[in-house]
């Protein structure tokens, strides 16, 4: 994949002081009000903005305390509201985290155009869960501003401490969900004796950002003025691929071109891993007794790869089962052959235990190094391994190189996660390290297949059996999903997706299958009941065959588009759908709706027909989307990707008629 990322670096910045290591609080007192920001009638930054932030300061300070690194954060944030989409957009606060991560001595007020104050009240901050538009599920401490209106001002701080973690590759933003007049980072380098690694700071996505400047007590602080606001539109590349931020990492002085770094990267990765593959009698032994009657090479990797995977139990899983109690009895595995005697073992070293039997079975292996694809599109021109943490194994077959994950629970064999699937990789090498490309799974690879057999009734409602299967990436997206929810939480989410597009449903007798299974397709089924699902007026009934895309919204509503259009992966779906007609009615139509495609990328192929006595209607649908690589579209051909999309949704709510008989007839 060509990389979207446009870097704009600043000159790199090399502070390296001497200090006391404390934390620098802000002061208790909220900041005195501007009169003009109280008088302030349009925004500024964006003319047609509803609300906008007059700044939005943060305090960066690294911290080791007892013994442990830590990052700790104070924002403070102050908006202007302008209007009543603005104050429905800006009374309900979520600030985000991640689990390693503290949020705390969160403060809140509102002032009113009159100049009176509405504090927020400690009970009435708490914390959720929520689901952004790219599906990733993310913490929020959540609270409801008070009293917000048209000419309020709110102000909101509150500090966030990253423990375990130095300012090392530290990612700060621009942009907020409205427009920024003023951001100003204020950052406060580690520094202690013997402390050899200077502080450094590399933009994205923008030139806006001043050159550092000195401040008080330690501090670094950078400017950027007149900030549009981030927008997070559906199907779009990652955030950090596409919108401004800047990192702040401590490293020696680098002058190596990025050729050179990842040359020496490579085959110091080489020798880094070679010890971690060693290949023992006892892994020989187990790799003689797992490929016994495999006869290609085919067969033998994924005979190991099985073998890997559900013979040994990886500690870094949720799915292992592990209480705190036994995972703090634990013992480093130090070898592929102390991984074999334990049967279990980190994702580290599973891939290592498959690595040293697959070169015990004759096939030269190397690890890779790559990026996901998830977080932001990699570029080598950055000469730093920050962005490819990423590890998979390649193997030799033949005069190719073949990518395996062993370590990923869920993953089938001959694909990678769908994060790290066509990627360059970086292929260890005692001599020549080399870049490689990993293949993307076609569409046939990441299926949903759903079956329902249905009864209309003669008052429109629909009852049935329903199965739905999910295979590669749509079932491990599935299962990661819901592999640590609770039974019941798994059948809410089911319901409340059903519900969603049919808000009458009442599904029964729920099974959710293979939740934790790393080889069997993920699987609902349920009974379901629709009332009204067919529309009755007079003698007829108005049907749509497609019941998997009942209510299913538009996958593009705006009119416009800023950011590239961008699928994570490509993705079939075959449904097969029976429906068991009400007594007395006929099919009046049988036309089904018209096929079509997208050569190379895409094809919709529907089909219906009945039995001979027209009792029973079947309805068939094949998609898929995506094939020859075709997962990222620039924003400019947004709109006839647009009309394609739908254009699917069109044929989808495709109605036939069904007519009663006359009485007496």
């Amino acid at each position: 994949m060509n990389s979207l990322c446009r870097i704009v670096c600043l000159p790199l910045v090399l502070v390296c002081l001497t200090m006391t290591i404390t934390a620098s609080s802000p002061a208790e007192d909220w900041r005195p009000l501007d009169p003009a920001h109280m008088e302030l009638k349009t925004p500024i930054v964006e003319k047609d903005a509803d609300a906008e932030a007059l700044f939005w300061e943060v305090r960066v300070a690294d911290e080791v305390e007892g013994g442990t690194p830590r990052t700790v954060m104070h924002h403070y944030v102050r908006i202007k509201v302008f209007n009543e989409r603005g104050r429905e957009s800006q009374s309900k606060i979520d600030i985000q985290f991640l689990n390693s991560w503290k949020i705390s001595d969160i403060a809140a007020r509102t002032i009113k155009p009159d100049g009176s104050i509405m504090q927020l009240k400690k009970e009435d901050i708490h914390e959720r869960t929520i689901v952004k538009l790219s599906g990733l599920k993310v913490k929020a401490k959540s609270f409801a501003m008070p009293g917000v209106e048209p000419g309020a001002i709110i102000e909101y701080r509150w500090k966030e401490t990253r423990n375990d973690q130095l300012a090392s590759y530290l990612r700060l933003y621009f942009q907020r969900d409205v427009p920024v007049q003023v951001v100003k980072y204020y950052i406060k380098p580690l520094s202690y004796p013997g402390f050899e690694y200077g502080m450094r700071a590399q933009t994205f996505h923008t030139n806006a950002a001043t050159p550092f400047v000195k401040e008080k007590d330690g501090f670094y602080s950078i400017t950027v003025t007149d900030v549009n606001a981030f927008r997070e539109e559906p199907r779009m590349p990652p955030e950090d691929s596409v919108r401004p931020w800047m990192l702040i990492f401590y490293s020696q002085d680098n002058k190596l071109t990025p050729e050179k770094y990842w040359k020496e990267f490579g085959k110091k990765n080489y020798g880094v891993y070679k010890s971690s593959m060693k290949v023992s009698k006892e892994v020989t032994a187990a790799m003689e007794t797992t490929i016994a009657g495999a006869n290609t090479p085919e067969e033998k990797l994924e005979k190991l790869f099985e073998f890997c995977r559900q013979k040994i139990k990886n500690v870094n899983d949720d799915a292992a089962g592990l209480t705190a109690e036994e995972r703090s009895k634990l013992k480093e595995n130090k070898s592929p052959a102390d991984t074999l005697k334990r049967g279990m073992g980190t994702g580290h070293d599973i891939d290592m235990l498959f690595a040293a039997m697959a070169i015990a079975a004759g096939f030269d292996a190397r690890v890779v190094n790559l990026g996901d694809r998830s977080d932001t599109f990699f570029d080598p021109g950055f000469p730093d391994d920050y962005f490819i943490s990423s590890y998979d194994i390649a193997v030799k077959v033949g005069d190719q190189w073949r990518f395996y994950d062993p370590a990923s629970t869920y993953v089938p064999f001959g694909m990678l996660r769908w994060q790290e699937e066509n990627q360059q990789a970086l292929l260890s090498d005692p001599k020549d390290p080399q870049w490689v490309n990993t293949p993307l799974s076609p569409p046939e690879r990441s299926k949903v297949k759903r079956t329902a057999t249905l009864t209309l009734s003669e008052d429109g409602t629909l009852e049935g059996d329903v199965r739905v299967e999910y295979y590669g990436h749509l079932g491990v997206d599935k299962k990661e999903w819901d592999d640590d929810d609770s039974q019941e939480e798994r059948e809410e989410t089911l319901r409340d997706s059903i519900k969603s597009r049919m808000s009458t449903a009442e599904l029964a007798n729920i099974r959710i299958e293979n939740v934790t299974d790393p080889v069997k397709p993920f699987t609902h089924v349920y009974r379901v009941r629709v009332p009204g699902y067919a529309q009755r007026t007079g003698r007829r009934l108005f049907l749509q065959p497609a019941f998997f895309q009942r209510g299913v919204p538009p996958m593009f509503s705006s009119s416009t588009r800023k950011f590239d259009v961008y699928f994570n992966y490509p993705w079939s779906e075959e449904d097969e759908v029976e429906i068991s007609l009400p007594e007395g009615f006929t099919l009046e139509n049988a036309e089904a709706p018209a096929p079509f495609n997208a050569p190379q990328i895409s094809e919709y192929k529907p089909s219906l027909s009945t039995t001979s006595d027209g009792r029973k209607l079947f309805y068939r649908r094949n998609f898929y989307f995506g094939a020859g690589n075709n997962i990222l579209f620039p924003a400019r051909s947004y709109a006839p990707l647009k009309t394609f999309f739908d254009t699917l949704q069109k044929q989808d709510g495709h109605t036939v008629t069904l007519k009663q008989a006359a009485a007496g007839q």
